[in-house]
């Protein structure tokens, strides 16, 4: 598993040595250890630098197509690159359901996450 999440160099290291984003990767391979049908992740890239953010973008990007996974998240490019189906909540209300490109010209969403500028 630790090769699957890209920690296999890094097999001998203790956990608690392991760098925030390495962490989060070890996480990964511990719930796939499990042999999930679903994966329920919340807020897998926060408390990132984008180097550390990619990485995992990529990383659940291999594990979309055999695993189901549940996204909460507030990064909205990672949620745009990995998403099929996104729902987007504002004050526990969901403002809009659909694919990437039907959300990210929505409106409400624009205004919500994406500033007023944001363009479609």
């Amino acid at each position: 598993m630790l090769d699957a999440v890209g920690l296999g160099a890094r097999a001998d290291a203790l956990a608690a040595n392991l760098a925030h984003g390495e962490q989060r990767q070890l996480e990964i391979a511990m719930a796939l250890a499990t042999e999930p049908r679903l994966l329920l992740l919340d807020e897998p890239v926060a408390g990132m630098g984008l180097e550390e953010s990619q990485r995992m973008v990529r990383l659940l990007g291999t594990l979309k197509d055999r695993i189901t996974i549940v996204l909460v998240e507030h990064d909205m490019d990672a949620v745009f690159s990995l998403a099929d189906r996104i729902s987007v909540m504002v004050y526990g209300r969901i403002i809009a359901t659909g694919t990437p490109p039907e959300v990210r010209g929505n409106e409400q969403v624009r205004r919500a996450y994406l500033g007023e500028d944001a363009t479609p």
